[in-house]
């Protein structure tokens, strides 16, 4: 392990000249450039905020704000994007990139470092245009804003150690690219982002407690729609060592398959 983050510290700009290439083609043609990585979650931003939040704010109670339930799901849909884009990309990952794994020599780790690196910008515009809408609405955290660190830290973890099992499996069985995507919806809703966890009922409750992305989600609601600091009791420690085994694992298979990937793509 310690030569798969020694190759990253060393190829570093490569990685990170990589990601800028990524999102210079991204907007080569485009008229307002990477405004447009702006403008796409602030519009996603103002649709929760003056829509949804009218529908369902009564179900979130412990918040008199009237934009309750919009900061609610904003809160989860933050976690749950990153959590999904790193997924999705490393699922993907060696497919597309197989003919530059065949054709040049480089560390294979910097190919998912490029991706997550690519999904955190993405995810720090998005935190970015929510924090803008929280100070519109008055809802802007205090101090216990910085608690999303740890959190985050959690969620890229287990996010990088799920994707990269599923993309090394995708290689050499390609239906896994097919039933990710379906995992990954059902895993959404029996998540609680776009409804509280008080109005699920006692039977099934169960089952979304069991949901490791349960705990860090809700970590998110605390900081942002209660602006209270996330519970940190047993389960969340026991969450915190199973990701952290989950990423490693991910590395781990990734490294000792990446010969056998070369010559299966």
């Amino acid at each position: 392990m310690y030569s798969l983050f020694k190759s990253l510290w060393q190829y570093r700009n490569f990685i990170f000249s990589s990601i800028s290439n990524e999102f210079a083609v991204r907007f080569a043609r485009s008229k307002l450039g990477g405004l447009w990585m702006i403008i796409h979650p602030l519009s996603q931003v103002a649709i929760y905020a003056l829509i949804l939040s009218n529908v369902l704010t009564a179900k979130l109670p412990g918040v008199n704000n009237k934009y309750a339930y919009a900061i609610y799901l904003l809160a989860g849909m933050l976690a749950w994007s990153l959590f999904s884009e790193i997924v999705t990309r490393c699922l993907t990952l060696f497919t597309e990139q197989g003919n530059l794994m065949k054709k040049m020599r480089f560390p294979r780790v910097t190919l998912p470092a490029i991706a997550i690196g690519s999904s955190l910008i993405n995810n720090a515009l998005l935190f970015t245009a929510i924090l803008f809408v929280l100070a519109c609405l008055g809802q802007w955290p205090g101090m216990e804003l910085f608690a999303l660190i740890p959190l985050y830290a959690v969620l890229i973890a287990m996010a990088v150690g799920v994707g990269l099992v599923f993309g090394v499996l995708n290689v050499f069985v390609r239906d896994v690219g097919q039933v990710v995507p379906i995992f990954l919806q059902v895993f959404f809703w029996f998540t609680p982002i776009v409804y509280p966890v008080s109005i699920i009922p006692v039977e099934l409750k169960q089952l979304v407690l069991l949901n490791p992305l349960y705990m860090i989600v809700g970590g998110f609601h605390n900081v942002l729609a209660y602006q209270q600091l996330p519970e940190i009791d047993s389960t969340m420690i026991v969450l915190v060592v199973l990701s952290g085994l989950l990423m490693f694992l991910g590395l781990f298979i990734f490294r000792r398959a990446a010969p056998e990937m070369v010559d299966s793509l």
